[in-house]
């Protein structure tokens, strides 16, 4: 099963990526981890992408979509895979069908999370991160064991410059005019299914579940 979800920044679709990789067996595609990982290592594609995400603007297409090619060739993905955060433009889209028609694959369905503007501000502002090892935590859905320091080494956690509230607003003008005209683009495809992405991580999940089973 090869899928993408949708929605704006902090929907819940790394959240709920996670529940289907341990559900379902599949790879997680995660554009924001790897990407992080180019931050952290310090290297070119790193240094570039790090000017627009730490601004709220989105990574240029040429950058984003030679990082999910090579990742999707690798043979953790040939079970399936679930792709969070990308495709962000009908334009990414149309490089996915592309590249997976070329290997003789297709997706099977685009999830969208649909959420409120005021939900996306409380869970971003929330969420906190590694600097070390890039794990991420919310302070009141997944909080870390101890107060302020990541779980994995202790490093004091950080909020990412772009989970700050006037870059949250940023990210959702970026996605109202270039990633939501995706649900049409899916729609049109047939593949779009839609979930309330609201509630509770495990009520949200149970929905996700529901509605892929079917």
């Amino acid at each position: 099963m090869n899928l993408v979800l949708l929605g704006p920044p902090g929907a819940g679709k790394g959240t709920q990526a996670k529940r289907l990789v341990e559900r379902f067996g599949l790879a997680h595609v995660s554009t924001g981890d790897i990407l992080r990982a180019a931050i952290q290592s310090g290297s070119a594609l790193g240094l570039e992408a790090k000017s627009y995400m730490d601004r709220g603007a989105l990574v240029p297409d040429d950058l984003v979509v030679g990082i999910i090619r090579d990742r999707i060739r690798a043979d953790d993905c040939r079970g399936g895979f679930v792709l969070d955060g990308f495709p962000r433009t009908v334009p990414q889209a149309e490089a996915l069908e592309r590249m997976l028609a070329s290997a003789g694959t297709r997706l099977d369905a685009a999830v969208a999370f649909d959420v409120s503007d005021q939900v996306v501000i409380d869970r971003n502002t929330q969420r906190r991160s590694c600097p070390t090892c890039g794990a991420t935590y919310h302070l009141v859905n997944a909080p870390p064991k101890r107060d302020g320091v990541c779980d994995r080494d202790g490093t004091p956690l950080v909020q990412r410059p772009d989970d700050r509230p006037e870059q949250i607003r940023q990210r959702m003008a970026e996605y109202r005019a270039k990633t939501a005209p995706l649900k049409e683009f899916y729609r049109g495809h047939g593949i779009l299914r839609e979930v309330d992405g609201s509630p509770a991580p495990d009520e949200v999940g149970r929905l996700l579940v529901e509605l892929l089973s079917r």
